[in-house]
């Protein structure tokens, strides 16, 4: 197990093992996605940010 994923305690060392953990995917799974998850992953995260802020903004004209 590399150091940066090694468990701190063993109530997550537990976690990891018999539940499964999302925190010990490695950061560069994203990049083998198919294509069109992670142009569909942008998509639903662009949408979101531009709504949040069009939420922001028109209460603030209101």
């Amino acid at each position: 197990m590399k150091e940066e994923n090694k468990p701190f305690n063993n109530v997550i060392d537990h976690i990891n093992k018999i539940e499964g953990n999302a925190a010990n995917v490695s950061k560069g799974a994203v990049k083998k996605l198919p294509k069109p998850l992670k142009y569909f992953g942008n998509f639903i995260a662009g949408f979101l940010s531009i709504s949040i802020l069009l939420i922001i903004i028109l209460n603030l004209l209101h």
